[in-house]
């Protein structure tokens, strides 16, 4: 058995078996049914302190990172994809790279985030976890649904604290 499906079964393992990891005496994470919930009526604040408390892009690598990012995004809804675009490009300029550098740098078919398409929105993410994964996580914060559709078992391993305090009091 590969360690990776060692890995696997055993995420899978704790995720079953309810084991909880505290996040903070102050998340109060019981009010949400489940992740579409929480993206609804969380806080961007709430969002961000779970996410950045969770999610370290320094444990997933971007070759591993960028094939799901790609696939996420590929499932969520085109208003949405557009939202992530303009998200991106608007935490990018304020690092000074101009939606035109971004344009002819990661190759886009567009600087336009309503025209963009799935891998242009894909192109944008990669890039932002790569060299800035403050502003990726800062983008996931206010855009959750793209946290939905990623499967990488090390994402969701990443993503695990959180799934165990919403369904550990559910049995």
């Amino acid at each position: 058995m590969s360690t990776s499906d060692k890995y696997k079964r055993q995420i899978m393992n704790d995720l079953a078996s309810g084991n909880q990891e505290t996040l903070s005496d102050d998340a109060n994470l019981d009010n949400y049914q489940n992740f579409d919930d929480f993206a609804q009526r969380s806080s961007r604040d709430e969002r961000h302190q779970l996410f950045k408390r969770s999610f370290h892009p320094e444990r997933v690598s971007a070759e591993q990172m960028e094939p799901e990012l790609k696939q996420a995004i590929s499932k969520i809804k085109p208003n949405e994809r557009d939202d992530v675009a303009r998200d991106f490009l608007a935490q990018l300029k304020k690092r000074d790279l101009s939606d035109r550098d971004l344009e002819q740098r990661l190759g886009l078919s567009t600087r336009h985030p309503k025209r963009m398409k799935e891998d242009d929105v894909s192109k944008l993410a990669a890039f932002a976890y790569r060299n800035h994964p403050d502003i990726f996580q800062e983008v996931l914060a206010d855009q959750p649904a793209i946290i939905k559709f990623l499967s990488n078992p090390l994402v969701g391993a990443a993503m695990g604290a959180i799934a165990s305090k919403w369904f550990g009091g559910r049995r």
